[in-house]
């Protein structure tokens, strides 16, 4: 037999002890059995690189990439030589029957966690493969592998415990029943996150690559990764946020995906009027006003419709506030309708309105509210900013006057302006 030339070599050729030549025989056995696996291993290793090379070469689907990526085949290499590595064991330690038990019950354990790292591979290749898939890119699909790799592992754990002490499967598993309220209390945030992943994914409530908005904690960015136990956001300010996946489903929380699949992005945004600058047009403000070419039309018609109908109802308009009248804020609010309407950068299909709002102490708020063709969060600022720059410059124009609070240097001027007038 193999496993004795050595230990008769040495007893019969090299006249050793009885025991001197077991142990000799032993190591010399490990040591060649160390050399030809260690051979073994790097020659499946590298005929396999060549030969899947090869393969990868031939084929369109980047799969067989994914595979080499995680390793997937240097994890068989391993398991295939545990495997040769354990049906030489009982020949190489038939001297020593308890090293036997324990060496084997080792590698055996080895072989275990072997196993399930070549899973973990094969998993995380499926995964990355997936990701290439328009369909998956944005699903939190690091949450199912996480959860299929905690099961494999404790059920690796409790067939290594099994295998270590010796004892039958079936108690192991009925002890972990007694464990299994610890085992919920210390798994709380992992089950919570499963279970939540499940509900974002079935319900579509947020992908990767969204932009959502938590206030409570701080987060307004993209999602960059959703997985068993947090999502991750990397926020506009470069920071990243780090919020329990369960969060999604416990709290609330304003994802602004259906914006940026809509036709707009909403603008809304108000300018305060002072009330004491709202008046009635004279006819001198209505011949001014039709030289302003957006509004031009709209005030010859409608001018000409008041007109009529305060001459067939003989209105007295020696005083102005009698029958029908223009007024200034009236007219700018159609003249920033008009303004919207030909704006180029606004939606035209989309709800655009300028309108009044309840009044306030501090005046009367004029609300704009359209969506804006731009969503993209820098040029969305851009196109609001010069929106507004045209209303507050066009202000002016129609005699109305936007509420500010004095300055020092206002209440300075009006100081000086009364003690000229004293003087």
């Amino acid at each position: 037999m193999l496993n004795k030339f050595f230990y008769n070599l040495y007893k019969n050729q090299f006249s050793l002890e009885e025991t001197t030549a077991i142990y000799l025989n032993l190591f010399t056995n490990i040591l060649i059995i160390s050399v030809i696996g260690f051979i073994l291993f790097k020659t499946i290793r590298f005929f396999g690189r060549r030969v899947i090379q090869k393969i990868i070469n031939k084929t369109n689907t980047q799969f067989d990439d994914m595979l080499v990526k995680n390793r997937v085949f240097l994890n068989i290499a391993r398991i295939i030589i545990f495997i040769i590595t354990l049906n030489f064991l009982k020949e190489l330690l038939v001297d020593f029957p308890n090293v036997y038990n324990y060496t084997e019950r080792l590698i055996t354990i080895i072989i275990i966690f072997s196993v399930i790292w070549f899973v973990r591979s094969i998993l995380l290749s499926v995964k990355d493969f997936l990701r290439t898939m328009d369909a998956f890119k944005d699903k939190p699909l690091e949450s199912y592998v996480q959860i299929f790799m905690i099961a494999l592992w404790l059920i690796a754990i409790i067939l290594s415990f099994s295998v270590l002490t010796g004892k039958p499967l079936l108690k192991f598993l009925t002890a972990l029943g007694a464990f299994s309220a610890v085992l919920l209390l210390i798994f709380k945030d992992t089950i919570l996150g499963f279970v939540s992943s499940i509900q974002v994914a079935v319900n579509d409530t947020v992908r990767i690559g969204d932009w959502i908005t938590m206030e409570k904690y701080g987060a307004d960015g993209d999602v960059v990764e959703i997985n068993l136990t947090s999502v991750i956001i990397r926020n506009f300010d470069n920071t990243v946020s780090s919020i329990p996946t369960y969060y999604l489903t416990s709290d609330s929380f304003k994802n602004w995906r259906s914006m940026n699949n809509s036709g707009g992005r909403r603008i809304k945004r108000a300018i305060t009027i002072k009330i004491n600058s709202i008046r009635f047009l004279t006819q001198e403000d209505v011949d001014n006003f039709k030289k302003i070419a957006l509004i031009s039309d709209y005030i010859t018609k409608v001018s000409n419709e008041v007109n009529t109908y305060n001459s067939e109802n003989n209105i007295d308009k020696s005083t102005i506030i009698n029958g029908r009248n223009l007024t200034n804020f009236g007219t700018f609010r159609v003249y920033l309708d008009k303004y919207l309407e030909n704006h180029p950068k606004i939606n035209q299909d989309m709800l655009l309105m300028s309108r009044q709002l309840e009044p306030t102490p501090y005046g009367i708020p004029l609300e704009i509210y359209a969506f804006s063709k731009e969503k993209g969060w820098q040029e969305y600022e851009r196109v609001m900013a010069n929106i507004f720059d045209h209303i507050l410059a066009s202000v002016p124009y129609f005699n109305l006057e936007i509420y500010q609070q004095p300055s020092s240097l206002d209440i300075q001027q009006m100081n000086n302006q009364l003690n000229d007038k004293t003087s």
